[in-house]
Parts: C-alpha cells; structure tokens; sequence
C-alpha cells in the first residue's frame, strides 16, 4: 500500500510535466518504494544517537535502509526521480540539496570547529539531530578535500540512522576518476557500494533535448533582460563575491550582465556562483569560449555556474550567442564526461517550459 501511494504520488507528478515514466525511472520507484516503506515504519520520533547505535548494532541493516544511489548519463531523469520521492514522503526531518551547497555547509561547520576533536564526527551528530532523510543532488567529487572527508561524513551519518539518496551522473567505480591520490578515495567508494542500493539510468534518452526550443510565439523574456542588454540600469558595477570583486557590465532589477572572462577565470569556484544565483533572477553572459584542452579550466568553472544557475532556476540569457548551438558533440567527452551535462541543460534552459517556471 505505501509503495503503492508512491508510484502514484511520482507519477502524478510526472503527468503534470507531461511525460511518462520510462523502465529506467519505474525500476528506480520500484527501489524507492522499498525505501518509502522503510521510513514509514521508522515513523516514531527519533531516538537519541547512544540509543540509536546499540539498536542498528542488534537489528539487521541492508544496504537499501542506508540509501539509494541513482546514477546515468546527464538528463535521464534522476533529479526528477529523486525530487518527486522527497516531496511524496511525508516526513518533516528532511532536507533535499545539492552537493555543491551541502559541501559549502560541511566547510562552513567544520570552521567553526576547529581545535576540536575528530570535528567531522561532531558535523554528523549536529546534522543527524535534524534530518532524517537527506537527498543530495548531482553528487560529484572533483577535489582532494571533499574526496577526503566525504567517507567519514557519510559513515557518520549513516551509524546514525541518517538514509541518505543521490544523484550522480557517474557510476560509483568512476568516480574522482583522474583525481590526485586517488588510490585514499577507494574506500569511499566501497563505503558507497556496501551501504547504498546501486540504480543505474541506463536510458539512451536525453528528455532535456526533447524540451521545446524557445520560439516566437514564446513568452516575452523579463523587461529586466531587455533593460541590461539595452545598456539601461547601472552601468559597470563592482560587486563583491565571496569577497573577491566582479565587475558586471550592467545591473537592473535582479538581471545582470557578465562578461565571460569575470565569471569563469582566475580565482573563481563554486561559492561565487551560488551567491550569484542567490542575487539574480536574471544572468546575462557575453564572451562564451569554444572549450578544447587547453581551456579545461575555463570548462570546469563554466559547468559549475549552469549547474548552480539551473539547480536554482535562474534564467541564463546569451546576448552574443547561443553556446549550444556553438558546441559540437567533441565537447561532450570534456572533463571526463562531465561536460555532456552542461550541453543537456543549456538546451532545457533555453525552452520555453524552463523561462517560464
């Protein structure tokens, strides 16, 4: 019965967006189901840590009770699978997020912590004390610090009690493929694979590429957009991010106007984007490179803002050009792979669905 209301609840929602579920996206409800029924019966308050521990030490665990890793290509519907999941399950200790934000909060907690012993662990107990249920969207690991504490933080919320489900666009054993010392990252992959069930999309579709590309007949784009592109609004303005200083070439009423080179060079990284995105509704950027070897730099950081921009639903305007009309099929293969995801996205983020959500 519970399964049942859930594959009913995700499908509904799917219905809504006008698709149906493909044999990729039912196998991961099926998965989802189980996970579903697993929360329901743990449905009583949760027991203090000390408590909780002796009683996951007496009673059998399977990997399922831990989590759900779901993994495939870019725009198989994972995101989707996922967020339909975390609205349908009727817990109020619960928190959906994306990796990039979650690592930024781990970072942040462990600063205020410092001097303290094994400081992680305390990261796990504080964010345990709240969540039940954690959703991580588009895990990836391309750092050596994140590839580090990642293990320990995921066995400490896992001994209690915390079901943690991600996304990925990246199997498991591919994961932090090329990284520096990657050999340390190995057991956090075993980690992932002991404790989380594995769902692959193994869907040759990209449902991104199939949104409707944004026509005449579409809804005007906001007056803010006009007001930067036409020079209107503040013209040249210093910003301080992260406490660096960007020059947008114009602001007006939540759009802004960036030139390539201020976003995706020099000393640049996640944080700047997502306090962009939390500033505008509206980013306007000009300059956009045709990436190749030389340019990966550029590419990563590129990928990091349209991630950032589009787990926000921030309108990503172009007034020069339309980077993927530019980018042929050799972009895909950049940064391992990683790049295909941006060309996915930047096609929905040009629909006429997405402008107007």
């Amino acid at each position: 019965m519970l399964g049942e209301q859930l594959t009913s609840c995700i499908q509904a929602e799917a219905q809504a967006l006008g698709f149906t579920l493909d044999a990729a996206q039912l196998n991961a409800c099926d998965t989802l189901q189980q996970l579903y029924g697993h929360l329901a019966k743990r449905s009583f308050p949760f027991p203090p840590a000390p408590l909780l521990r002796r009683l996951l030490r007496t009673s059998p665990e399977t990997s399922l009770s831990k989590g759900v890793y779901l993994y495939g290509g870019a725009g198989r519907g994972k995101s989707f699978v996922m967020n339909a999941f975390y609205s349908c399950v009727p817990l109020v200790q619960k928190r959906r997020i994306h990796f990039h934000h979650f690592m930024q909060d781990v970072h942040a907690r462990l600063d205020t912590l410092k001097g303290r012993e094994n400081p992680l662990m305390q990261v796990a107990r504080d964010i345990s004390r709240d969540i039940r249920l954690l959703c991580l969207d588009e895990f990836h690991i391309a750092d050596i610090t994140d590839a580090m504490l990642i293990r320990g933080l995921l066995q400490g919320l896992f001994e209690r009690g915390v079901i943690v489900v991600m996304t990925s666009n990246t199997p498991p054993d591919d994961l932090y493929l090329n990284g520096l010392q990657r050999e340390r990252f190995l057991p956090t992959i075993e980690l992932l694979k002991q404790s989380m069930e594995m769902v692959p999309f193994d869907s040759d579709v990209d449902y991104r590429l199939n949104c409707a590309p944004q026509t005449e007949d579409a809804p005007p784009l906001p007056e803010a957009f006009r007001a930067v592109v036409e020079g209107r609004g503040e013209q040249n303005v210093p910003l301080q991010i992260e406490g660096r200083s960007i020059t947008a070439r114009c602001l007006a009423d939540g759009a802004a106007w960036f030139d390539f080179h201020e976003l995706c060079t020099g000393a640049r990284g996640k944080a700047d984007y997502i306090e962009l995105a939390n500033r505008f509704h509206t980013i306007c950027l000009s300059g956009v490179l045709q990436f190749d070897q030389h340019t990966l730099a550029q590419a990563r950081r590129f990928m990091w803002l349209v991630d950032e921009l589009y787990d926000r639903g921030v309108k990503l305007i172009f007034p020069d050009a339309v980077p993927a009309a530019r980018f042929d099929h050799a972009h895909a293969s950049l940064l391992d792979g990683e790049f295909q995801r941006v060309l996915s996205r930047l096609v929905e983020m040009q629909s006429q669905a997405y402008l107007t959500k």
